[in-house]
C-alpha cells in the first residue's frame, strides 16, 4: 500500500519557560531538552493519529526577553530556508515575553506565501520539577496542551502565521499578551486584514518560486539592516508637552527609525506648536511615526480633536493594530526596504487593504 502520510511538521525549539526545569527554574540545554521532548512526542504519535514530526535545527535558543531585531530575522531566514526546500508546516516554541511580537513579524515577512506557521509557548514549564530524577510532563502545566493543540493546528495546514495558546488560536498580528501569569495569557481575534488576507491556500509552483526568488534576493540586506534597525516607543503621560517634544527630538538625531506614539484613549496626544513641528521634522528626516492607543482594545480614531491634529503632521494612524503588530510592521519595513519613502508607501498600501485608515482632514 502506498504511504499517504503527509510531509512532516517541522518543529522548532527556541527556548523560554516551556523548556525550563529544576530548582530554581532555568532553561535546559537543547542537548538535554530536545531528546526528552522527542521521546514524549514519539509516545504521543503512537497513541494518537498525528502528522509526522521532524526537527528543524535551530542554533538560537534563549530567553525571549533578550530577542533583538537580528534574532527575529534569524527565525525568518530559518523558516525561509526550510520553506524553500519544500517544507510548508511549522510549529515554533518560544518564550511568552515577545511571542506576539515574533509572531506578528513572521506574519509580515511571509505575506503572500502559502506557509503555515504556528507559534506557541507556555506559562509553566513542560517538565515537572518535583520529579528531580526523571523527566516527566507536569500534569498541571499548560505546555503539553499548547504544544499538541499547535501540532494539530499545523497539521490542518491552513496558510498563514497563527499563535496557538490556551486552547485558542488567532492570526498572529491580532494577538497581545493580557496577563502576566495566567494560562489564558493571550487574546486575539479573527477579523484580521493584512497580512492575514494575503496568504493563499496553495501557491502554484511558478508563483511560489517567484516569491522565494524575491525573498532570497534581499535576504542578506535584511540581515545587515536588522543589526541597526530600531523601533522606539514614546508614552504619553500627564507631563508638559516639553517632555514628549524633547524625547522625540532626541530620536531625530538617529538614522531613520520607527517610532510608536502611545496616545491616550483613541489616540489623543497633547498638542503644542513645538511638538507639531517635531513631528513634521521627523517625517522630513525619514522617520515613521505611528500613533497607537495605550488601551488594549479599540485602537485609534480621529473622533476627537485632541488626537486628530497629529495626522496633519505626517503621523500614521495605527488603526486597530496592537502594539506588537505595529512594532512588527515597522521593523519589517525597516529591514525590507532601504528607502523611507518606500517604507511609508508600503505601510499606506497595507492600511488601504485593512480598511482602517484615517483620512487627513
Amino acid at each position: 500500500m502506498t504511504n499517504t502520510r503527509p510531509a512532516p511538521i517541522q518543529l522548532i525549539y527556541a527556548g523560554g519557560t516551556f523548556g525550563s526545569y529544576g530548582r530554581p527554574l532555568a532553561p535546559l540545554s537543547a542537548e538535554v531538552f530536545l531528546p526528552t521532548l522527542q521521546q514524549l512526542l514519539a509516545e504521543l504519535d503512537n497513541a494518537f493519529t498525528l502528522s509526522p514530526i521532524a526537527w528543524l535545527n535551530n542554533t538560537l535558543i534563549k530567553d525571549s526577553s533578550q530577542f533583538t531585531p537580528s534574532d527575529f530575522v534569524h527565525f525568518y531566514q530559518l523558516l525561509l530556508s526550510a520553506y524553500q526546500q519544500g517544507s510548508r508546516r511549522f510549529v515554533l516554541i518560544t518564550g511568552t515575553d515577545t511571542l506576539s511580537y515574533l509572531g506578528a513579524f513572521l506574519a509580515e515577512a511571509f505575506a503572500g506565501s502559502d506557509i503555515c506557521v504556528v507559534v506557541t509557548g507556555s506559562m509553566h514549564p513542560l517538565l515537572d520539577s518535583e520529579e528531580l530524577y526523571s523527566y516527566k510532563v507536569d500534569a498541571l502545566s499548560d505546555a503539553w496542551n499548547n504544544l499538541t493543540d499547535s501540532l494539530k493546528l499545523a497539521g490542518a495546514g491552513e496558510s498563514g502565521v497563527k499563535i496557538g495558546f490556551g486552547g485558542e488560536s488567532w492570526p498572529a498580528q491580532t494577538v497581545q499578551k493580557i496577563h502576566s501569569h495566567d494560562f489564558m495569557a493571550f487574546t486575539g481575534h479573527s477579523r484580521a486584514a493584512y497580512p492575514a488576507n494575503s496568504y493563499v491556500k496553495t501557491l502554484p509552483d511558478t508563483r511560489r518560486q517567484h516569491w522565494l526568488d524575491d525573498q532570497q534576493e534581499i535576504s542578506t540586506d535584511i540581515a545587515v539592516r536588522a543589526e541597526h534597525a530600531c523601533v522606539h516607543a514614546l508614552y504619553c503621560m500627564p507631563n508638559t508637552t516639553d517632555v514628549l517634544n524633547q524625547q522625540l527630538r532626541a530620536l531625530l538625531l538617529q538614522p531613520p527609525c520607527g517610532i510608536i506614539l502611545l496616545g491616550y484613549g483613541a489616540g489623543n496626544v497633547p498638542y503644542s506648536v513645538e511638538l507639531a513641528e517635531a513631528l513634521q521634522l521627523a517625517y522630513e528626516k525619514g522617520h515613521m511615526v505611528v500613533c497607537a492607543s495605550q488601551s488594549p482594545f479599540g485602537g485609534v480614531s480621529d473622533t476627537y480633536a485632541a488626537g486628530s491634529w497629529q495626522y496633519d503632521y505626517q503621523v500614521i494612524a495605527g488603526g486597530r493594530l496592537t502594539i506588537p503588530a505595529i512594532y512588527a510592521r515597522l521593523l519589517w519595513l525597516l529591514v525590507r526596504h532601504d528607502s523611507p519613502a518606500r517604507r511609508r508607501q508600503r505601510w499606506l498600501n497595507n492600511v488601504q487593504q485593512t480598511g482602517t485608515s484615517i483620512k487627513k482632514r
